[in-house]
């Protein structure tokens, strides 16, 4: 398959390939303004300029700088560095069986915490949570009345403040809330916050989370421990290779 060459500098070659690599790497924040006709210009500009630059450091006998040699010495080597460790866990792998295995064994890990869905509607004055809360009993909507009178940020959302688990609320609201059958409303519900009513619009009972819906974070997560494991090992075992001073009293 013949190249398709974009630019030539000083008969360098900056080929399609070459652009899409740089594409392909670019911040991803980044990538939908440059895969335009405009932006793949502007990128193509970009290293047009790396190039020449690259060709002038060479021609100034920048490459020969020791500062440089140094800053290259240090480059290779973590570059050589993270190619060794990538070759000791390269190899490394998980199989279903023992996602399957570990998943059977820790079925806590796996657990949802009963939750619940609420509406709520904050005043400061026990007085006004009283008028709100007859307001409601005689038909106005709790939506409407948590827009109307609630001085919580959730009124916007007619109170809905999401589902929550326990421990995220404050104790004297959360009991309430969590002993409410769907639908129904509380009386007022005094918190360090003021006055509270409550509206419970969902309730989830604890449940395990299937298999299928953890098996690629599970897998990810026994993929690095094993990795780990393999790569301590290894390190361990090169210990007794070399001869290793160390001076802890200058970490003080």
């Amino acid at each position: 398959m013949s190249k398709e060459i974009l630019a030539t500098v000083n008969g360098t070659e900056i080929t399609k390939a070459d652009l899409d690599l740089v594409l392909k790497h670019a911040p991803q924040q980044q990538q939908m303004q440059l895969n335009t006709l405009a932006g793949k210009k502007y990128l193509l500009n970009e290293m047009i300029t790396q190039q020449m630059l690259y060709l002038d450091a060479q021609e100034k006998g920048l490459d020969k700088d020791e500062e440089y040699l140094k800053e290259l010495k240090a480059v290779q080597e973590n570059l050589l560095k993270q190619y060794a460790v990538k070759k000791v866990i390269d190899g490394v792998k998980v199989d279903e069986a023992e996602i399957k295995e570990y998943y059977e064994k820790n079925p806590e890990q796996f657990v949802t915490a009963e939750s619940v869905q609420a509406k709520h509607i904050l005043v400061k004055y026990e007085e006004k949570g009283k008028d709100i809360l007859k307001e409601i009993k005689e038909g106005k909507s709790f939506d409407e009345a948590a827009k109307e009178y609630s001085e919580c940020p959730s009124k916007e959302k007619g109170g809905d403040l999401g589902q929550f688990q326990k421990g995220q609320m404050v104790p004297e609201f959360e009991k309430v809330a969590f002993e409410l059958e769907v639908g129904a409303m509380s009386e007022l519900v005094k918190t360090q916050f003021g006055y509270h009513i409550i509206q419970v619009t969902d309730k989830k009972a604890a449940s395990t989370m299937a298999f299928d819906q953890v098996k690629g974070q599970l897998e990810e997560h026994l993929l690095r421990n094993k990795q780990n494991e393999v790569f301590k090992n290894y390190a361990d075992g090169l210990r007794g290779n070399y001869e290793i001073t160390t001076n802890e009293d200058l970490l003080k």
